[in-house]
């Protein structure tokens, strides 16, 4: 059988690749047009699209449900796009997704989230089971692959939710890129100041005096706060309090009674 002829052929291309069994190192070698997005229609290299992105959220259970909080700011490469940006999304009663990544790709994953939800509780007279909340996101974030490829739709949430049927209330599910979801027993963090946030909520589950799980509602604020604070001062894409802006966190509880939003006067009274 003849072989394709000409320096570039996919044939050779592949002939010339180390065994690795790397799919997308194939694909960067003979078809880069294919892996990233900034190629024009001739195969040429063109002006790359910097796509806006939300930085550090965070979630753990205290005595009476879930916190969940989130900075305020979007970035576009080093440049401040908003500084408003809302991060912790209600999609019903009970539930919140908290997102970091790019806007536009999780705010569409709220909106067909939150109006699937709607439409299985009006149609079935029943509210979906938690089981079928968590897979209906994680099936949203794998359909985002191809985006995932292209290095400009990456999103990484977290799924907070009130367990009313069970009496196991709040539940907290983290996923990574590509749809794998987790529930944690305690806390969890995901975004660029994540890091930081992580370490402080190990240290004062371990060593703080008290588990977060056993926090009233005055130390958990404080907590979170604090977490958000800190990422800010380490990591320039997490925004932090700006009192001359009047700019604080978003921050939601998930508890029995339904989802409140603390307001911008209490978040202020905390003490950093």
């Amino acid at each position: 059988m003849k072989q394709p002829d000409g320096p570039h052929s996919g044939y050779q291309s592949f002939l010339q690749l180390e065994a690795r069994g790397d799919f997308f190192e194939l694909l960067r070698k003979i078809s880069p047009q294919s892996l990233y997005s900034n190629f024009d229609a001739s195969g040429g290299p063109q002006t790359p699209v910097t796509p806006t992105h939300a930085t550090t959220i965070l979630a753990f259970k205290y005595k009476d449900g879930v916190i969940v909080a989130g900075d305020r700011r979007a970035t576009a490469g080093n440049f401040i796009v908003h500084e408003h940006a809302d991060k912790v999304l209600e999609i019903d009663e009970h539930s919140v997704l908290a997102i970091s990544g790019a806007p536009a790709v999780a705010f569409e994953m709220a909106h067909v989230l939150e109006h699937s939800f709607r439409y299985f509780r009006r149609s079935q007279l029943q509210e979906l089971s938690i089981e079928a909340k968590v897979r209906a996101l994680a099936q949203l974030i794998k359909n985002n692959l191809p985006l995932i490829i292209q290095g400009i739709g990456v999103v990484v949430p977290i799924f907070v939710t009130y367990d009313l049927k069970n009496g196991q209330g709040g539940k907290v599910f983290f996923y990574d890129a590509l749809g794998a979801q987790f529930e944690v027993t305690d806390y969890a963090t995901t975004g660029s100041g994540s890091l930081a946030v992580r370490s402080l909520l190990y240290y004062e589950n371990r060593w703080g005096g008290k588990h977060l799980a056993q926090r009233d509602e005055k130390e958990a604020l404080t907590l979170a706060i604090r977490c958000l604070d800190c990422a800010a001062e380490a990591d320039t894409a997490t925004g932090g309090i700006n009192l001359r802006k009047h700019v604080y966190p978003m921050v939601k509880l998930i508890r029995k009674d339904g989802i409140t939003r603390v307001d911008d006067a209490a978040l202020k009274d905390v003490k950093l």
